[in-house]
Order: structure tokens, then C-alpha cells, then sequence
């Protein structure tokens, strides 16, 4: 005969198989629908230049260039919202080349969005939430294109599964205004 703390072991051993298979064949289902049915995301982004001043940090005691700028923003993202989506992570970031020829990529703005109803963003003159500055301090302006590209990505996050990527929308080109002091 089998003891008591054999068969315990053997119940929560195929409980925990099963556990396992369910959240399997869930990823699986997930990742199907997606391939079948792709989202169609529908977004827009538009600025002005970007006005970059030279200022002071109070932690620098050298003055670095910072980036202000401001930007509308419309995107649909209810398409994203299945029966695996627990929330969305948005990110407005830019990307561009500086002087020394290095590409960055910059988070500038962020929201999260945990219910379908607040899937649709529109946002009308809003302004960087976070630091636009130059870490080696070297420049916006004065590198070769001196343009950004702005993105609007998406970051899926389900409640089982694998967390899925994507872009909303972009803006090509948009050229920095280098001013004087701030």
C-alpha cells in the first residue's frame, strides 16, 4: 500500500500537469487568433519642431542642450483588447542620430491602459513627460540630419502568455529648433 504523502504527491503532481497543459494550449489559442485575425490599429501623430535650449541641470554644472516639445496624438487600440489582454503599455519615444553618429532612442511620454474604454487616446497639446537632453551633451542640432522620428509603440501584456510588441503610429522628420538660453 501507498502511504498518505504518496498519494497527496501524486494528485498535486497531476493537478500541476494539468495547470500546465491549460496554460499551454491558452498561449497557443492566443497566438492563433493573432496570426488569423491581425489588429488593425489605426493612430496618428503631429508636432512642431522641437525647441532645444541650452540650460543648466541643477545636479550638471555644464549646460547641456534639453528638448521641449509639444504633440498631438490620436490612436484606436480597442482592436488590441482580446480575451487574453490584461493591459497595454504606450510609449511615445524618438529616435535620432547625434553628432558622433550613435543612434538613440528616447522614452518621452507613457501611459498605461488597463480597461478597452480608455483604449481611445486623443491627446491635444501635450508636452514631454520626461527629459529630452543629449547624455554625452554634445548636441541635437548639430549632427548631421539633425531630424527625429517619433513612434508611438505599444507594449501587450496578456494574462497568460508571451508579451507582445508593436507600433501605433510614427512621425518622420520632424527638425529641431536650437535656441539660446532658456
Amino acid at each position: 500500500m501507498h502511504s498518505f504523502f504518496t498519494r497527496i504527491n501524486n494528485v498535486s503532481a497531476l493537478l500541476s500537469s494539468c495547470t500546465m497543459a491549460l496554460l499551454a494550449a491558452i498561449t497557443i489559442a492566443s497566438l492563433l487568433q493573432e496570426a488569423i485575425y491581425p489588429p488593425q490599429i489605426n493612430g496618428q501623430i503631429s508636432m512642431k519642431p522641437v525647441k532645444v535650449f541650452h540650460a543648466k541641470t541643477p545636479r550638471q554644472r555644464r549646460k547641456q542642450e534639453m528638448g521641449f516639445l509639444n504633440f498631438n496624438m490620436t490612436a484606436d487600440l480597442t482592436p488590441l483588447f482580446t480575451w487574453n489582454t490584461k493591459q497595454l503599455f504606450l510609449s511615445l519615444e524618438a529616435e535620432y542620430e547625434n553628432i558622433q553618429g550613435v543612434n538613440n532612442t528616447i522614452v518621452l511620454w507613457d501611459r498605461i491602459v488597463r480597461r478597452p474604454e480608455d483604449a481611445r487616446v486623443k491627446i491635444i497639446g501635450a508636452k514631454n513627460k520626461y527629459a529630452f537632453k543629449e547624455i554625452g551633451g554634445k548636441g541635437f542640432g548639430k549632427g548631421a540630419p539633425g531630424n527625429a522620428s517619433y513612434a508611438l509603440k505599444y507594449n501587450l501584456m496578456p494574462y497568460v502568455g508571451m508579451l507582445r510588441y508593436g507600433e501605433a503610429a510614427r512621425l518622420s522628420d520632424v527638425p529641431f529648433d536650437v535656441r539660446e538660453e532658456l
